[in-house]
């Protein structure tokens, strides 16, 4: 389900991050739209503490891709989103 999930449709995205979104009920990109991907984070560590925390990155990528009209092909690597 999280390869065919539109959340994949962002470049470079992580399936595993896509899973855990699906995991928390986010399914549709316009579901991250004026979220915080700090609190996406926090949802997804109450269900599964284990979770790594470069997916933090993936997620601060995700919702900018949700908010652009026309997301800047430059900003879309998870290692410019680490900090």
């Amino acid at each position: 389900i999280a390869l065919s999930s539109p959340i994949m449709r962002i470049p470079r995205m992580d399936v595993l991050v896509a899973r855990d979104l699906i995991d928390i009920g986010v399914k549709e990109l316009y579901e991250l739209q004026g979220r915080s991907a700090e609190s996406l984070f926090e949802e997804i560590k109450k269900m599964s503490p284990e979770t790594p925390d470069y997916r933090l990155a993936y997620l601060k990528m995700a919702v900018y891709f949700s908010e652009e009209e026309d997301p800047d092909p430059k900003m879309l690597h998870p290692s410019l989103w680490e900090n």
